[in-house]
């Protein structure tokens, strides 16, 4: 699934492992995100993600560029 992960991480200065340690998510679902080979991630992963970067899930999704 596309999704502009990475892109937030770089902006926010974070790693997956900051991530992974700040939520208690695996690694290997945010390394599964990161490189864009899951398909469906579960609500309550991105909403995790998303309040820890400090974004909105469709901001985590690249979902604010497809509106405009």
């Amino acid at each position: 699934m596309r999704n502009d992960f990475r892109v937030v991480l770089a902006k926010k200065r974070k790693t997956v492992a900051d991530v992974h340690e700040a939520t208690g998510l695996s690694k290997s679902t945010l390394t599964e995100l990161f490189y864009e080979r899951t398909k469906n991630p579960e609500l309550q992963t991105l909403l995790k993600i998303a309040n820890y970067l400090n974004v909105s899930v469709d901001e985590l999704l690249g979902m604010k560029e497809m509106v405009k």
